[in-house]
């Protein structure tokens, strides 16, 4: 994706760092919902979701801090950046926002 030339340097790496920390989380959560817990509780074999949660819940966190500096960086409203903070826990809703975030913030217009 383009950047437009009146996003700032640091809101457009930002917005870099949002947009693969959004994927990675999206992609975390699906693995941990549709893999990891049928595995541990429709077939007891817990192993996977010991391995899959624990980094899933570190790259949520890194996710938290990335979507945070672009809601700085970008002047999010409060309720914008709360969205887009809970966007990284239900599938598929982080995939979404990512677009959505990215289109508004290259736009210039307010979340």
């Amino acid at each position: 994706m383009a950047t437009d030339t009146t996003v700032p340097p640091r809101t457009a790496a930002a917005l870099k760092r949002y947009q693969v920390m959004a994927y990675v989380v999206g992609v975390m959560l699906l693995v941990l919902v549709f893999v990891a817990i049928p595995l541990r509780y429709g077939f007891g074999v817990p192993e996977v979701s010991k391995v899959v949660s624990p980094i899933h819940g570190f790259l949520y966190i890194v996710y938290l801090v990335t979507a945070f500096d672009l809601a700085l960086k970008a002047k999010f409203t409060a309720k914008g950046t709360l969205l887009v903070l809970l966007a990284g826990v239900v599938p598929f809703v982080s995939f979404w926002a990512e677009r959505r975030v990215s289109r508004r913030v290259l736009a210039g217009q307010p979340l």
